[in-house]
């Protein structure tokens, strides 16, 4: 059995975090990926452009966190968006603040970046094994892998799991480590979709029309909630998109509680109310309603599709409740797409089983980070934040144990 001073399960961006503050305190670092590479989803993430993080205030950051946002608070106060910059610009990379807010690296790339991050690690000593599956785990810290040339035993002196949550197993997320730690006791909350499109019960007409076609300039709102401005796009299934991810997980627990969940659409988020009536109550002549929509409202294209499948002929008919209809447009969900196709993980290992340095109480020296944590946030920057933030903590947090366990 060979032994190693820390060992980091996992070569995502929690683990590659804590690999980095672990070698800035001089301990060795072995980093055991299951896939043939590291970053994998990282770079799949940054396929459309790298959203780094997101340009705000601190405290505006953490609200998105919900209810985990008080076990957050600690590792995205010292690393939250100005680190963020800060570390990017230390690997040689500008980054800039697109119209959102949200952050990116000067050239959008996610590779160039992972390339000089893996890099450096190399330069430190963090040692990589790839194709090492862990497939269970001893007390006493032996972590049992599978790996290309046979199974291996190791136990170091500390450990770290950043395995990540349990969506796109295709790069290495597929929370088969929920198990391996339950068996030990180990609390860890069910893995449900978070940031996932939804089931709509289209009409074949609309599906086969409309199916890829983006909504724009629409808000949205829960029904006693407050609405955000954003877009979506429509799906064969039915809805996915940021402005559905803003909404994901209440909408997905609405479901689980009642069977189904309604999501209202302002299709027309820059004209109110009134406004809106008197000009759907001008007279429209020989003009059909579809004209008719599109020179009163600006309806027209999948927004005039969404209004003829969501509305019954009798809203259709009267502009008081057409002007309140395309002010507040039904949107019937019936569920989430399954874990595998969500951008992120909600559920994981319970907090309650980590002290504040994210080190499970019953198992000292092993600690957890990422997104296998019990915590879910919107797109936007801030899921990667959280990921190398509490891979940030772990990291020092095991060195500091190794320190004062000498």
């Amino acid at each position: 059995m060979e032994e190693s001073q820390v060992l980091i399960v996992g070569g995502g961006p929690a683990g590659l975090m804590a690999a980095e503050a672990l070698s800035h305190c001089g301990v060795r670092v072995e980093i055991c990926e299951r896939m043939p590479s590291v970053g994998r989803k990282f770079l799949l993430a940054g396929r459309g452009g790298l959203n780094l993080t997101r340009q705000e205030p601190l405290e505006l950051f953490l609200e998105r966190f919900g209810p985990r946002r008080g076990q957050l608070e600690a590792a995205l106060g010292s690393f939250g968006p100005d680190a963020v910059r800060d570390w990017v610009a230390g690997l040689g990379f500008q980054t800039f603040v697109g119209t959102s807010g949200r952050v990116f690296p000067q050239d959008m790339l996610a590779a160039p970046l992972l390339r000089a991050w893996v890099s450096r690690l190399r330069r430190t000593g963090v040692r990589f094994s790839t194709g090492h599956r862990m497939v269970g785990w001893e007390p006493d810290l032996t972590l049992h892998f599978e790996t290309p040339s046979g199974p291996r035993r190791i136990r170091p002196q500390a450990a770290i799991l950043a395995m990540g949550g349990g969506s796109w197993s295709r790069l290495g997320s597929d929370g088969a480590w929920a198990p391996l730690l339950a068996a030990r006791g180990v609390g860890v909350s069910r893995l449900r979709p978070a940031n996932c499109g939804f089931e709509v019960p289209w009409t074949p007409h609309f599906r086969e029309r409309f199916a890829g076609a983006p909504v724009k300039s629409v808000a949205a709102r829960l029904p006693e909630g407050e609405a955000r401005q954003g877009e979506f796009v429509v799906t064969a299934f039915g809805v996915e998109g940021s402005l559905i991810y803003l909404f994901a997980a209440a909408l997905r627990d609405e479901i689980e509680r009642a069977g189904s969940a309604r999501l209202l659409l302002d299709l027309v988020p820059g004209r109110d109310l009134q406004r809106l009536e008197r000009e759907l109550s001008a007279p429209r002549g020989s003009r059909s309603l579809a004209e008719h929509l599109r020179r009163r409202a600006g309806i027209q294209g999948v927004k005039a599709g969404l209004v003829r499948e969501l509305l019954v002929p009798e809203d259709l008919a009267r502009p008081d409740r057409l002007a309140r209809s395309l002010k507040e447009l039904p949107l019937l969900l019936l569920a989430p797409r399954p874990l595998d196709e969500a951008i992120s993980t909600a559920g994981g290992v319970l907090f309650e089983e980590l002290d504040e340095h994210l080190m499970l109480r019953a198992f000292p020296g092993l600690f957890c980070a990422g997104e296998m944590l019990d915590w879910e946030a919107p797109t936007g920057g801030y899921l990667l934040t959280a990921c190398l933030a509490t891979g940030r903590l772990a990291g020092q947090s095991a060195a500091r144990w190794l320190k004062a366990s000498r």
